[in-house]
């Protein structure tokens, strides 16, 4: 009964609030029909414009906070460069990442392979004034290619490889003059120059073990096990590594027995959160170039006459060879006393077996002091696993047409080598006539040497598990200077994306109160425009 009372009094309040206004309007000449309309006018007319006013802003804040909250920021792109200074010519690699999805894609691009038009970097050694220009013409593409703005960030290395490693045995003040010189042209450039130095072997093979596994997604893999045996596991699911270049070869793997005696310390890799225990060994005068010239030399010492009849040449194929220039390096210099002749005639007889034959005399494997070797002695654990072959072994197998899946053993390989060093010279060089001819003079060598060396290294049935790249999966080029990069930047940390405006509970709260607004508004809009007499009750 209060309630009822109360609710009777508040009724009576109002209405007798009412017919105080209109008696107010009254008394100023205004009919009472005529106040009464007037009053639900002024207040339909003026509340359904504050109601739109209110309803228009908060429909404009509503879109600008959702707007401003998911607007997409521009990918933050970074850029690194790395020339390759190797034996017998450099090249320079632009590569490119997004800064903020690195952990998530595993994903650098390289954009540019430019390669430097000229001899390798060594061959600087009495002419060091000549640098500039042989490096300026790459340089200049990296600055069309890199926008202006990420200049300065972006970071600019050289390793030299073999080639510098045998110049620096033979004279260490020519290789530290040329380094000097490229280290001078490198800094007159905006570009954030770090370094330019000469890797060691060792290096090389781990930048190259990193590089393919990197783009192969082996180092970035996940597992939702914490258990050590599967982080063990994980480490022995990456590939080896095979790298072949002009005077020095390496080999990179992950032992399958880690703790196994070892004369030769194993590299360790923490990346992305995983340890590696890597073994690597790079073989000095192994190369593809400097393996001919080791092979020239010895065959030399056993010719009384100046013709060499060589079977890792064509037939009908011949070329003189100035002796200054055969022995005139750390690699065959052993030899140099023992051959009587200023020049060397080269006839080829194109025999796969007798040249298979020639090269296994560079790879001595009857003397090992160790529970398992490679040749010379060196120590190696067993190989096992996949492998992946790249730079020269890719480039030689590739002309061969020896990468394809059809090629599935090792008898294929050695038919398809004697059926191609067998073929006369005039009708090989007619046919490869695009080919410079000092490279394709050279492929039935390269090619028994590339199978030489696999069978040295001791794969078994290995033809079925070594993977020849060159592009992994489209994207760069297998080889040690992305793995450098990686190194040298701690394995280009992914940094963190731009701060959204609002936090996530702000936004939320932001979005939930303009909703709740243009609901209530929309609502009273609703009951103004169609029940005006509610305003009169």
């Amino acid at each position: 009964m209060k309630r009822d009372c109360s609710s009777g009094s508040q009724k009576r309040s109002a209405f007798g609030a009412g017919r105080i206004v209109l008696a107010s309007l009254a008394s100023h000449g205004f009919p009472s029909g005529y106040q009464d309309s007037r009053v639900k006018r002024f207040l339909s007319k003026n509340g359904l414009v504050i109601l739109g006013f209110t309803f228009i802003l908060s429909l404009i804040a509503l879109l600008a906070v959702g707007l401003t909250q998911n607007k997409n920021t521009p990918e933050n792109f970074k850029f690194g460069i790395v020339f390759d200074a190797g034996s017998s010519h450099t090249t320079m690699y632009i590569y490119k990442w997004s800064a903020e999805k690195v952990n998530d894609t595993g994903l650098v691009y390289e954009i540019e392979a430019c390669k430097v038009k000229g001899p390798g970097i060594s061959a600087f050694a009495s002419n060091v004034q000549d640098i500039p220009v042989y490096l300026s013409k790459c340089m200049g593409r990296a600055k069309e290619l890199i926008p202006k703005y990420k200049h300065h960030q972006t970071p600019v290395y050289l390793g030299a490889t073999a080639g510098m490693r045998l110049l620096r045995m033979e004279n260490e003040q020519s290789a530290k003059r040329i380094l000097a010189s490229v280290t001078s042209f490198l800094n007159s450039y905006p570009f954030n120059f770090r370094d330019a130095r000469i890797i060691s072997g060792s290096e090389e093979g781990a930048y190259g073990w990193i590089t393919i596994n990197y783009l192969l997604g082996k180092l970035q893999k996940k597992q939702n096990s914490e258990d050590p045996s599967s982080r063990k596991n994980e480490s022995q699911e990456t590939y080896g590594a095979l790298d072949l270049g002009g005077a020095s070869t390496q080999i990179t793997f992950v032992p399958k027995d880690t703790n196994i005696s070892s004369p030769i310390k194993f590299m360790q890799f923490r990346l992305y959160g995983w340890n590696y225990t890597v073994y690597t060994y790079s073989f000095l005068c192994y190369g593809q170039d400097q393996a001919l010239l080791l092979k020239l030399a010895k065959d030399t010492v056993e010719t009384p006459s100046g013709t060499l009849l060589d079977p890792c040449f064509h037939p009908g194929y011949e070329r003189m060879v100035d002796i200054s220039d055969l022995f005139n390096n750390v690699c065959t210099r052993e030899y140099k006393d023992l051959f009587p002749f200023d020049k060397l005639r080269i006839q080829g007889t194109g025999d796969f077996l007798q040249c298979q034959e020639r090269l296994h005399n560079l790879f001595p494997t009857t003397y090992c002091r160790y529970t398992s070797c490679t040749f010379n002695g060196v120590f190696m654990p067993p190989v096992h696993g996949e492998f992946g072959a790249f730079s020269a072994y890719y480039y030689t197998m590739k002309f061969l047409n020896l990468t394809s899946d059809k090629v599935t053993s090792e008898d294929m390989v050695i038919e398809k080598m004697k059926q191609y060093c067998s073929r006369p010279w005039k009708e090989v060089n007619t046919t490869y006539a695009d080919v410079k001819e000092k490279y394709l003079s050279e492929y039935c060598f390269s090619g028994t040497y590339v199978l030489t060396l696999l069978q040295v290294y001791n794969f078994t049935d290995y033809w079925k598990h070594i993977h020849f790249m060159h592009k992994i999966n489209d994207n760069a080029e297998a080889g040690w200077t992305l793995g450098y990069m990686l190194n040298l930047t701690n394995m280009i940390p992914a940094e963190l994306p731009q701060p959204k405006p609002f936090s996530r509970p702000t936004y939320i709260s932001l979005m939930v109160a303009f909703s709740l607004v243009l609901a209530i508004v929309f609502i009273l809009g609703s009951i103004i425009f169609h029940k005006s007499s509610y305003f009169q009750k």
